[in-house]
């Protein structure tokens, strides 16, 4: 149920963060891609009644236990390090884009 639900959630957003609201790495990221004027879901484990469950789910589909756990455009990124990484590279901006998250006309 909770792979469903995980899978669910990535399938209809351009981009989501399943996060932590304590998490300094979470934080880090959801603020990355606000900077870069993304569009997307933030799923706080710690507050969602199923959180330790989709965390676990998220685990089985990716192999990733830790949070944040972000996926663009249906496709799993990493966490945290993983999406500096790409932003740094000059990867990220044009993923956000290609799913929808960062809207064509305004990078442009």
């Amino acid at each position: 149920m909770a792979l469903a639900k995980a899978k669910e959630i990535v399938s209809s957003n351009p981009a989501v963060v399943f996060s932590k609201t304590y998490c300094p790495y979470c934080t880090k990221a959801k603020q990355l891609l606000s900077d870069l004027g993304a569009t997307f879901k933030a799923v706080e484990l710690d507050v969602e009644s199923d959180g330790s469950d989709i965390q676990s789910a998220l685990r089985e589909w990716t192999g990733q236990r830790t949070v944040p756990n972000v996926f663009i455009g249906g496709n799993h990124i990493g966490g945290c390090d993983a999406t500096v990484g790409k932003h740094q590279e000059g990867k990220l901006v044009p993923l956000l884009t290609d799913a929808g998250a960062i809207d064509k006309t305004v990078t442009a």
